[in-house]
């Protein structure tokens, strides 16, 4: 039986993510955190048994993740936390051009920032826990490789941030590597959400079945890779998408 911990669970993708992980018999607890409980959120706790307990938390204080991590850590009660999903960020539009841009420290701070900041603090955690696993929920707009691919899309700050997202999750997977960590970045794909609109590719069924089966795939090998998730019939879809289950371009 294994526990998770998800940031950015109020809504979209967190918040699928969240319900379909406690629907799986082999997972005992899900720790969905959010800066407030909504009633989405709310929702899923009172239907899962007991299985899903909400902790509040801002990622962008370090007061906020320190107290989630002691919420966390007095749940357990001496055991370990298996998996960290840190999927919580922003992606901000500059449709004006690069030189308009205004928001790059704020976007970094939630994107980059924060992340280090709730993986620090979840690592004692996360060391006494059998999966060892941290997921970073990245992008394809954050590939370097296949920048020209998203040239069209105006968010700068996004792309530069998640690219940032990138290079910390190798940091991290060189510095744990020998402790038996698994550190990867995951790009959940174009879904359905607030964040990603109703004309994207995806429904956040399919997006969040195939985060999750990254997330239950990868090991100790896979330690400081960045993945895309797999879509039957996506494989080798027209444009700038395909969902093949490959790993990505950095």
């Amino acid at each position: 039986m294994s526990t998770y911990f998800v940031t950015g669970s109020s809504r979209g993708i967190g918040l699928a993510l969240a319900g379909l992980l406690a629907s799986k018999p082999d997972i005992s607890k899900v720790f969905a955190s959010a800066r407030s409980e909504t009633d989405s959120v709310k929702k899923l706790v009172s239907e899962s048994n007991g299985k899903v307990t909400f902790v509040k938390l801002d990622v962008t204080s370090a007061d906020s993740i320190k107290e989630a991590a002691s919420q966390v850590g007095k749940a357990l009660d001496g055991t370990g936390l298996d998996v960290l999903i840190n999927n919580a960020g922003v992606m901000p539009f500059t449709p004006n051009g690069l030189e308009t841009m205004n928001d790059l420290d704020e976007v970094f701070k939630i994107n980059v920032t924060s992340v280090h900041n709730t993986t620090a603090a979840f690592l004692p955690l996360l060391k006494k826990g059998n999966l060892k696993k941290v997921i970073n929920v990245s992008t394809t707009l954050g590939s370097i490789a296949k920048a020209q691919d998203f040239a069209v899309m105006p968010a700068p700050a996004y792309k530069i941030t998640k690219a940032a997202l990138n290079m910390l999750t190798v940091q991290y997977a060189l510095s744990f590597a020998k402790e038996g960590f698994t550190f990867v970045a995951l790009t959940p794909g174009w879904i359905k959400t607030d964040l990603g609109g109703s004309h994207a590719d995806l429904s956040i069924e399919q997006g969040v079945n195939g985060v999750y089966d990254v997330v239950v795939r990868v090991n100790k090998e896979d330690n400081g890779k960045f993945f895309n998730i797999h879509v039957p019939g996506w494989e080798n879809a027209d444009g700038p998408n395909q969902y093949d289950g490959k790993e990505v371009s950095w």
